[in-house]
């Protein structure tokens, strides 16, 4: 398929103005506060983030771990005096000193309980995995898988009595170079997953040519599974942008329907994007321009679509929009 040019956002979108999550509004260490899972739980707003610690000033990252937050408005935040979780305290559980980061957290609630999905990187590859909390400070790892697959999300309900994730694994020995694609698999508690299916391939989407991945956990909707994800595609003309000697790849925001009783099959979904970076933070700042990466959406109290997202690899920003405007773009 022939990669769509001129792309550009959607018209259904609006940017908030303001930056939701800086490293700034953090009260210890910080550099980067990005790719965080954020919901609306009984009128306030939670949100765990992705927090890189080091200097922004002088390009340099020493560590991750994972903030949380709270809001009334889903928009002004108050960030909890000390970080949450690490590395460390998930991998013990499974195999001490193997795990060196956690990271880009993902929240769904279900049955009461808050299970959260992150990144993983281990000395031997990268990973993803869930715990589960009752109260945001305390998690019991549930699971981790083996190398390599990541951008896991979990649906808010269970389909058929099984989990049911979206993931993202990474072929590359298989597939020659940068193909990734989306897949499903499920699970009757959370540890044993299984019956994976293939869901949505890079050479589906117009506006990829590099490689596509869940962003955000699915919203059940009477039209199916609105999924909003990434897709990347990659201009080797493309020079220095941001920290790195050399960034050619481009992040971009999708948004597709599944069957809600058969989510592996694809119902509808766009075929130009909904977001493009854009603006001064997604395209010139941050620590890799052109990156926009949507990581929570939800459906706030005025029935608006929220889609937070981050861009630059670098802060929090939000985008909302007509719930059915989006769906209707998904045909």
């Amino acid at each position: 398929m022939e990669l769509v040019q001129n792309i550009k956002t959607s018209p259904v979108i609006t940017r908030y103005p303001e930056t939701i999550l800086s490293r700034h509004d953090v009260p210890y260490p910080s550099a980067l506060t990005f790719n965080a899972g954020i919901i609306r739980h009984e009128g306030r707003y939670i949100m765990l983030f992705r927090n890189d610690y080091g200097s922004y000033e002088e390009q340099r990252l020493d560590g991750t771990n994972i903030g949380l937050a709270f809001s009334d408005d889903g928009i002004k935040w108050n960030v909890e005096p000390e970080p949450v979780l690490d590395g460390k305290s998930f991998g013990d559980q499974f195999a001490p000193g193997e795990v060196l980061r956690l990271y880009d957290p993902r929240i769904t609630p279900m049955d009461g309980r808050f299970y959260v999905s992150f990144a993983i990187d281990t000395r031997h590859g990268v990973c993803g995995g869930f715990a589960v909390t009752d109260d945001f400070h305390h998690y019991e790892p549930l699971s981790i898988v083996v190398p390599d697959n990541r951008n896991m999300v979990l649906f808010p309900e269970k389909i058929n009595g099984n989990f049911v994730r979206l993931e993202r694994p990474m072929p590359v020995y298989s597939r020659g170079r940068d193909r990734f694609d989306i897949w499903m698999s499920d699970s009757p508690d959370c540890v044993y997953w299984g019956k994976s299916r293939f869901v949505l391939g890079v050479e589906d989407v117009p506006f990829a040519n590099d490689k596509i991945g869940p962003g955000a956990p699915p919203i059940k909707t009477d039209r199916g599974w609105l999924v909003i994800y990434h897709a990347v595609d990659l201009d080797p003309s493309r020079g220095k942008n941001g920290w790195e000697p050399a960034w050619k790849k481009r992040y971009t925001i999708g948004a597709m329907l599944l069957d809600l009783e058969q989510p592996w099959k694809i119902a509808g979904m766009m075929k130009e994007p909904l977001m493009v970076p854009e603006g001064y933070w997604e395209v010139e700042e941050g620590m890799r321009t052109n990156a926009l990466f949507p990581c929570a959406a939800l459906i706030d109290e005025s029935g608006k679509l929220r889609i937070y997202h981050s861009a630059g690899d670098a802060i929090l920003r939000l985008a909302t929009a007509d719930l059915d405007d989006v769906l209707d773009l998904c045909k």
